[in-house]
């Protein structure tokens, strides 16, 4: 039976994995902070441990104690458009933590590292959809953080023979996904306003095109790929096809929690406004896969929202620049006119 890791293993995408692997016979040790996860996530099967991947004494022990086969690395602060507002905050959390996670997986010889990845990689391309051999230009400080990674895994092969495969994944949704986060998750916020009797916020004219990936349908992907000896030193687009603009969205997203569409646009704000990606080289590698229909999608996760009810949104209470902060995230309280410094 092998032994992993994965970290951010209480978050959205991270649990389901765990859950994954679990079902699969792997033994498996969850490490997270719970800055964005949350313990009821965490599977009873697998051990947990509370911390974070900044904490390099506690990396190191972990990795001296524990016999690891492979690492799933999923712990992030996954929110693009804040990352302008947090640069420090971003590349502590998606890039330094990161790199304490290689350095102990090449001292402790991991046989793979499997690495989450985003679609923001790309920034804006001219050409759609996206392939893995689209130029990396990306428009945020997220997305540079994810591709800085994609970067130390390619070197740490050729300088150490750390295996690793990288997913690039794409506006996932589903069961377990924190509506409470403000900044991120554009299905969750959208269901949250809704169970709290407000309208549902757009930026802009609401056409900017994404494709939602249900959560089930990356998952067993993710799993196969300490699997599958194709996939190794590999870069893979995940998630779903067809491309809907947010406005789209926001009408299915009403219609799965059975009211009416009640939207406000606001002012737009900096962001990839087409972004979506071809699957064909992970269809070639893990093998072709029905993927879920968006309505069906929406309507699982609308299911499992009512029964979990709204959560209060959360703000970032460390806002390192303020300057062009969106202002419908800056909280709504007498006189307050500027985010938190």
């Amino acid at each position: 039976m092998a032994k992993i890791l994965v970290t951010g293993g209480a978050g959205f995408i991270g649990s389901h994995l765990v859950g994954e692997l679990l079902n699969r016979k792997y033994e498996v040790v969850v490490l997270d902070d719970l800055t964005g996860g949350f313990i009821e996530n965490v599977d009873a099967r697998a051990e947990f441990i509370q911390g974070s991947i900044l904490d390099v004494e506690l990396i190191n022990g972990l990795f001296a104690r524990n016999p690891f086969d492979c690492v799933f690395h999923l712990a992030a602060y996954a929110a693009e458009g804040l990352s302008h507002f947090i640069k420090r905050f971003n590349y502590n959390n998606n890039l330094i933590g990161s790199v304490n996670l290689i350095n102990a997986a090449v001292n402790n010889g991991i046989k793979r590292f499997v690495f989450t990845s985003s679609i923001a990689v790309y920034g804006t391309s001219t050409t759609l959809p996206m392939t893995e051999e689209t130029p990396a230009h990306p428009e945020d400080s997220y997305g540079i953080a994810k591709l800085a990674v994609e970067q130390e895994l390619r070197i740490s092969r050729e300088m150490f023979g750390l295996d690793y495969v990288v997913f690039r994944p794409h506006n996932v949704y589903g069961e377990r996904q924190n509506v409470g986060d403000r900044y991120r998750n554009v299905v969750g916020i959208f269901m949250n306003q809704i169970l709290q009797g407000k309208p549902m916020t757009v930026f802009g004219d609401g056409t900017q095109t994404r494709a939602f990936s249900y959560i089930g349908d990356i998952i067993p992907i993710m799993a196969d790929a300490i699997e599958i000896p194709a996939a190794c030193n590999q870069v893979f687009n995940v998630g779903a096809d067809t491309p809907y603009t947010v406005g789209t969205l926001a009408k299915e997203v009403a219609s799965a929690m059975g009211v009416k569409a009640d939207i406000v646009h606001l002012p737009a704000r900096n962001e990839v406004w087409h972004a979506y990606s071809s699957h064909d080289k992970v269809r070639r590698v893990f093998g072709a896969r029905p993927l879920t229909d968006l309505k069906e999608g929406l309507s699982r996760m609308a299911a499992w929202v009512k029964d979990h009810g709204a959560r209060s949104s959360q703000e970032f209470g460390n806002i390192e620049v303020s300057r062009n902060f969106p202002a419908a995230w800056i909280a709504q309280e007498p006189g307050r006119r500027t985010p938190t410094i």
